[in-house]
């Protein structure tokens, strides 16, 4: 500890790069809690404390892939879904105070990944593509979760999105992915992408490989990503969780945090609030080629 004392401050940044992850910080009602100090955080890397330099809003544009479940087994909801994509859309595609804006695309699940809307911030086109969401209601017909995920992910990389988010909209119904979960986690880890997740209804008692590796996904996924994981027993909860979720993810901030120079990456990085009444999650942010 004492030779430490006698390296000056400019030599350990020397032996230090900066990394920068995007954080919501949500107080005991969901609500994203504003004007945030580096203090209000912690970040630990394989349980080693690391120095925050920076705390500011996030005003790069988002990539936003909402994944909605049109199977069978959401035709029940199918309305309330629609009902609640209009406002959450219009949230999302509003620009920031910086003028940002954010872009969406809608993409189906039932039969198989179906892109109602690509990437857009145009209310009126998406707009159209919402009034195209209606349940596939032939018996037997089920969602491809898992390939809607992986196709997204691939789409990310392909355009170096920035700073993507995967929002999915599922019902209790069955998944026909033949996926194994670990490389679907995998991808969204490894794109950097935050992935959301609102279940509508009972979960079900599906036993399924295919089930099994769906719920994997679903619950660990926003786990690894900091991304929010709900339960509605209802639809007609849906628009007000949708909402929620937006005024989140239009309120982050990108936290930028000191990390020594060394050989081996850390396997694990958790970011936290200091204060009891809030909650913290950051998804990591993908350094740009050619950078260390």
């Amino acid at each position: 500890m004492a030779a430490l004392g006698l390296i000056g401050p400019g030599t350990l940044l020397s032996q230090a790069r900066q990394r920068s992850l995007w954080v919501s910080v949500v107080d005991r009602s969901g609500a994203p809690v504003l004007n945030l100090q580096p203090s209000d955080l912690a970040v630990r890397e394989d349980d080693r404390a690391r120095e925050i330099l920076r705390v500011s809003p996030a005003d790069e544009p988002m990539q936003i892939a909402v994944l909605v479940d049109n199977s069978q087994a959401a035709q029940p909801v199918i309305a309330d879904i629609r009902r609640a994509l209009g406002p959450f859309v219009e949230a999302l595609t509003a620009p920031s105070s910086s003028g940002t804006r954010h872009t969406v695309a809608l993409i189906t699940l039932a039969e198989r990944p179906r892109i109602l809307a690509d990437y857009t911030s145009d209310r009126t086109e998406l707009a159209k593509a919402i009034a195209l969401v209606w349940s596939n209601s032939q018996v037997g017909n089920a969602a491809y979760l898992l390939d809607a995920i992986l196709e997204v992910t691939k789409g990310f990389t392909i355009r170096e999105a920035a700073r993507p988010v995967i929002v999915a909209i599922m019902s209790e119904g069955p998944e026909l992915s033949w996926r194994d979960a670990r490389p679907v986690l995998a991808a969204l880890t490894e794109t950097s992408a935050a992935f959301h997740v609102v279940g509508i209804g009972i979960p079900s008692g599906d036993i399924s490989e295919e089930a099994r590796n769906r719920n994997i996904v679903v619950e660990d996924g926003p786990r690894l990503t900091g991304g929010l994981r709900d339960q509605l027993l209802t639809g007609l909860a849906l628009p007000a969780k949708l909402l929620q979720i937006a005024d989140v993810l239009t309120h982050q901030y990108r936290v930028t945090y000191a990390q020594p120079d060394q050989l081996v990456p850390p396997e694990r990085m958790v970011v936290s609030a200091r204060r009891a009444d809030l909650v913290a999650r950051g998804t990591p942010i993908k350094e740009a080629r050619g950078r260390r």
